[in-house]
């Protein structure tokens, strides 16, 4: 189990790794034509994050033979990529960062650690685990930590493998910038990431990996998971690659603003699977949520890697693009989706020459407003990637649903100024290929009025009010209406 040392401790335990454990680092500088990259602010977490971030996929992951990670590291922070992320479930990801921020001075209590350099970056790591005590029947959580281990255990492997001296310790100074509940999947996990928030209990046999989170951030022991009351996370997220359902359900459930991050799947064949750009994201952006798109290239997929998860060095793609479907294009279409901040790239290949490296190439790409791309640029856009593998690259992510009817539609009569009035409530319906602009509400098959259509953020319900129905009952319909003018009625509803 990893623990929290003093300086002058952590000092005297670190010195064989700084001496001798690793060769020197060898830069590999090439040109961009970029100087300073863009920056964008990461949702309400205030973060300046350069639009390109350093994923910790890829080489830095499953390493081919001959190459060397580290340098990759070094480089992009070489380049001014400021934002990087890895994770408990990465193989050495998280070993290869530690090492490079420990030669560069990035590592708090060791000699020469240089605070503003430190401050100037914003790493990112993730749990697998849903739990921080206990288990669930309906959940299955995954990490490369000894058994047994709970979300913190991997925060505390996280600080110490990073900004520690790998063999489970780090200073008194180390912290994360953020920390993900990393690939949610079902319903079953988001109940389990929010066990034990609202009432914490130290007694309690199975606490969610929020509560203990939370502690973990605000340097309080109100699940007794904290017992130093250490402070060591500035910012909590959650990520998902499949299902925007799920998605929106996280985030409509944190009622104390506690989510500030979100790392999505978001690239150019977005549309042809349970769109995440037209659902999940504009909760996340309503809410404030800071938004990091992944999977641009769908891990190699829209390329020669099969539209499978990664398992072997072979799967790492460590081509720039290809003549077909250039690269630039879909770094450009993630970083267009309306509210993403940043999009993280795991890079198989760094090369002298400019022209051929992948990490050099997908930060010009990067440097795009927000706006830059009119909706017919990414149309066609789009038309290229579907042309990858017939569209079948996003195995990550839920198939494509026709356009949602309301959920939980429900009416009651109330007497309001001396007559009866009908209230319709319902919760938010889920896009298909386009986004929802409105609901119409129906009366005996009528149209009777509508309500404009807005990123739920919360369990409220959308609300409709007829104040003139009279004593008898009627059949109500509340109808999605999409921007090409589909339609998805609900069941109807006698009131």
């Amino acid at each position: 189990m990893t623990s929290r040392i003093s300086r002058r401790r952590f000092l005297g335990s670190s010195a064989i790794v700084a001496a001798g454990s690793f060769g020197p680092i060898h830069l590999v500088l090439g040109k961009t034509g970029v100087s300073r990259p863009m920056t964008r602010t990461l949702g309400r977490t205030g973060l300046e994050v350069t639009t390109l971030g350093l994923g910790g996929q890829a080489s830095l992951q499953w390493t081919p033979e001959g190459v060397d990670p580290e340098p990759i590291i070094a480089k992009a922070l070489d380049l001014g990529v400021n934002y990087f992320d890895t994770s408990n479930v990465y193989g050495a990801s998280q070993v290869h960062f530690g090492d490079v921020f420990r030669r560069l001075n990035l590592v708090p209590g060791l000699p020469g650690y240089d605070e503003k350099k430190r401050r100037s970056i914003h790493v990112a790591s993730k749990t697998m685990l849903r739990l921080a005590r206990g288990s669930h029947p309906e959940v299955r959580g995954h990490s490369q930590g000894p058994a047994g281990s709970t979300a913190v255990d991997d925060l505390r492997r996280t600080l110490s493998q990073v900004f520690g001296d790998g063999q489970g310790n780090y200073s008194d100074e180390a912290y994360l910038d953020l920390f993900l509940i990393h690939n949610l999947n079902t319903l079953a996990e988001v109940d389990a990431i929010y066990e034990g928030l609202e009432s914490p209990d130290p007694k309690a046999e199975r606490i969610g990996a929020l509560a203990a989170l939370r502690d973990w951030r605000d340097g309080t022991n109100l699940t007794g998971l904290n017992p130093k009351e250490e402070r060591r996370i500035r910012h909590i997220g959650f990520s998902s690659h499949s299902s925007s359902p799920v998605m929106i359900e996280c985030l409509q459930r944190d009622e104390y603003g506690l989510i500030d991050a979100m790392l999505v799947a978001i690239n150019a064949n977005d549309r042809l699977y349970q769109s995440h750009q037209y659902n999940a994201i504009p909760v996340a952006a309503a809410k404030g949520v800071g938004i990091i798109a992944m999977k641009v290239f769908a891990d190699g997929a829209m390329y020669t890697k099969p539209a499978t998860w990664s398992r072997t060095p072979a799967d790492v793609v460590r081509a720039v693009g290809a003549p077909q479907l250039p690269s630039r294009p879909l770094v450009q279409y993630s970083l267009t989706t309306p509210g993403i901040a940043t999009a993280i790239i795991g890079i198989g290949h760094i090369d002298r020459d400019s022209a051929h490296c992948q990490l050099e190439q997908n930060l010009s790409a990067a440097q795009v407003r927000p706006e830059s791309l009119a909706a017919g640029d990414r149309t066609g856009i789009e038309q290229l990637a579907s042309k990858a593998k017939e569209g079948r690259t996003n195995y990550f992510q839920a198939e494509i649903q026709p356009l949602g009817a309301p959920r939980e539609v429900a009416g009651a009569r109330t007497p309001a100024d001396g007559r009866q009035q009908v209230e319709l409530t319902w919760q938010t319906a889920y896009a298909a290929d386009h986004p929802i602009t409105h609901y119409e509400i129906h009366r005996d098959a009528t149209p009777l009025g509508r309500v404009a259509h807005q990123p739920q953020t919360t369990k409220q319900p959308f609300r409709f009010q007829d104040g003139t129905p009279g004593q008898a009952a009627h059949r109500y319909q509340i109808v999605t209406v999409d921007a090409t003018g589909r339609t998805a009625p609900s069941e109807p509803l006698v009131v």
